[in-house]
Parts: C-alpha cells; structure tokens; sequence
C-alpha cells in the first residue's frame, strides 16, 4: 500500500530507516563482524548459513513492509470547543450538542477527531482566558473559540473582549494549536459605534494571527424561530445541524492545519 498523506510519507521514512539500520546489522552478524546476539536476532531459520541469503531475507523484509505492509494509522486530532452557552449545549441534552454533533459529522466523513465540550454558559471572553490554561490541556491540537456572545448582552467594552481573545489567540498559537476562531455579531440595539468596534475584533484577530475564521457562528440561525429554543437565544436540536453543517468545512481546514503542525492556514 502506498502512502496517501503527508503523515503516511513521515511514518514509512521512519520505517525505512529502521529497517536499514537491522538490514545492516543482518549483513554485519552474517559475515561475522557482529555480535553473536545480533546475528542471532536477525538471521531467520529458512534463511540461515551464508551472508548472501542473510542479504536475501533483509531485503526481502524491507521490500514486504514498505510495500505490502500496513500504513501507521494517524493519530487522533483532539479538539477542544471552548466557549460559552451556545457550545455547552443550553437546554440540550448532551449527545446533540454541538461539539457532540460536529464530532460525529466529523466522523461520518472519515476523520478520526475528538471533539472535547469545553463550553460553559454564561462564560465571557475573560472567564475564557482565565480557565485557557486547564480547559484547553497538553495534547490538544486544535481550538474552536467561540466567546464574545455574553460580552456583547452585558455590554462590556469592545476593547476589553478585543483584549481577552488577543490574550487567548496568543497563547494557544505560542502552544502551537490550530485555532478556528468563531465569531460574534453586537445585538443591534446596542448601537451603531459599538457593533463596529465590536464585530471587527474577530476578522482584525483572524488576519493578525494567521489562524482561520468563521465570521458568525450563527449565521443562518439567529432570529430562525423554527432553529431556537423558546427564548430566543440557543439553538435547539435542528439550529445544531445546522450550525454543523454550515461550518463543517471550515473544522475539516482546522483538522488539515492541525495535522499540519502549524497554527496558520489557507482561509
């Protein structure tokens, strides 16, 4: 079997070289210039007795793994969705939330991801940045951040939000993590000035950071009556499908840019 990704290509080098490194003690052990242990442990049976059939079985081996062996699965993108009431799934019971959804969306379509429920309703940007550290842990490849939502109804100042997920973008991109940065929207009736100052925090982090954006989290279901729960505010079962589905792509470009190692990718 071939290599399909770049993690496969990184895994068969791996092999390559330590299937030469043995083929080379084979060789050595054979023609007596080894120790006996080591010619003990290399020479198969069938092949035992001269140092050209002992040549024979390395190569034989070599060629058997790397073309006909199995690939080294990737491992597991682990990503945390840290945010407030609209990830914890409000009033929704826990395996149709939206961290829930998306990790079986995600799935469905072949990607072997876990999607860790870091929500807590009524969380701000600062209760964020102030849990980041436990709530976003080592082993962790990739952030969905979607706060901001209660600093806008609380009316907190723009540049104080601007502040916080400045504070946490930098630290998740310093800890190399992916980071799919979900975007909020002022409710109008705070005003013209502070849905400006407001809703241009995420595209100005977005482009400073070179990390990947998803303008509005709840683009296609705010004001939807049919896709909210009763106050008007959290999505029930369907508003999740749907908030899944539109940003299925943008999570699959998060895993590629995890997998990737890095922070940034194509947006």
């Amino acid at each position: 079997m071939m290599p399909s990704t770049w993690h496969d290509v990184l895994a068969l080098d791996a092999r390559t070289h330590r299937l030469s490194a043995r083929v080379r003690r084979c060789v050595h052990g054979c023609s007596g210039q080894a120790r006996a242990s080591q010619h003990e442990e290399c020479e198969p049976p069938a092949f035992a007795g001269t140092s050209g059939n002992c040549w024979l079985a390395g190569i034989f081996v070599a060629f058997a793994l790397l073309l006909g062996g199995p690939t080294v699965a990737a491992e597991t993108v682990r990503i945390v969705a840290l945010g407030d009431s609209l990830t914890a799934g409000y009033g929704l019971d826990a395996e149709v939330s939206f961290p829930a959804v998306l990790e079986a969306e995600l799935r469905k379509r072949g990607h072997d991801v876990e999607v860790v429920n870091a929500g807590v309703s009524g969380d701000t940007t600062r209760g964020g940045l102030e849990r980041l550290d436990w709530a976003v842990p080592e082993g962790t490849d990739a952030v969905i951040l979607e706060l901001g939502a209660n600093d806008a109804l609380r009316g907190i100042e723009p540049a104080a939000t601007r502040a916080n997920l400045d504070s946490i973008v930098e630290r998740l991109v310093a800890r190399d993590i992916a980071v799919l940065l979900a975007g909020m929207q002022a409710p109008p009736n705070l005003g013209d000035d502070y849905a400006q100052a407001f809703n241009a925090i995420y595209p100005d982090l977005a482009e400073q950071y070179d990390v990947l954006l998803y303008p509005f989290f709840l683009a296609g279901i705010a004001a939807e009556r049919h896709l909210n729960q009763s106050d008007g505010m959290h999505p029930n079962e369907s508003g999740v499908e749907a908030i899944v589905e539109r940003m299925i792509e943008p999570v699959e470009a998060l895993i590629a840019a995890a997998r990737a190692g890095g922070t940034t990718a194509e947006r």
